[in-house]
């Protein structure tokens, strides 16, 4: 395993079509959007992301759960749940769960900014809602409040 604070992690925004992805480096704190993986109701090719395990050799997972405003469970943060018990359970890598209300609407806004106007089918911000996912757990280490 890497030195504490230099671990890679892949970052994944669960969803039911598309999850999206994010890797970065724990000890610069950054984050890059890689390409969303398509997903049949909830369930990626896992030959895919076994692809992307062995290309970035990651220490740590992390899964965004997404809980409803109130902090409440809701079925799609258990079948987030669900999805990271399986990487951990496919890779041996460990896999946290990082709470992920407001990622998607600041995701879409991101992408407006980018100049990807209201077509989010065709532009997905899956990606960047992942980026979004790991940049809040890097500052939830260092114990600073989210974006």
């Amino acid at each position: 395993m890497a030195e504490c604070g230099s671990r890679l992690i892949l970052a994944f925004d669960f969803g039911t079509r598309r999850i999206g992805v994010s890797v970065g480096n724990e000890l610069l704190r950054s984050a890059r959007e890689l390409t969303p993986l398509p997903a049949r109701d909830g369930i990626p090719n896992w030959e895919t992301i076994s692809v992307l395990v062995d290309e970035w050799q990651p220490d740590l997972f992390v899964v965004g759960l997404p809980l409803n405003m109130d902090g409440s469970e809701s079925t799609m943060s258990t079948r987030a749940r669900k999805f990271g018990k399986r990487l951990y359970g496919r890779y041996g890598k460990p896999c946290e769960m990082f709470d992920e209300r407001g990622t998607t609407r600041e995701a879409k806004a991101i992408a407006r900014e980018q100049g990807h106007g209201g077509n989010y089918r065709k532009e997905s911000v899956d990606g960047i809602a992942a980026v979004l996912i790991l940049e809040g757990w890097f500052a939830q280490q260092e114990g600073l409040p989210a974006r």
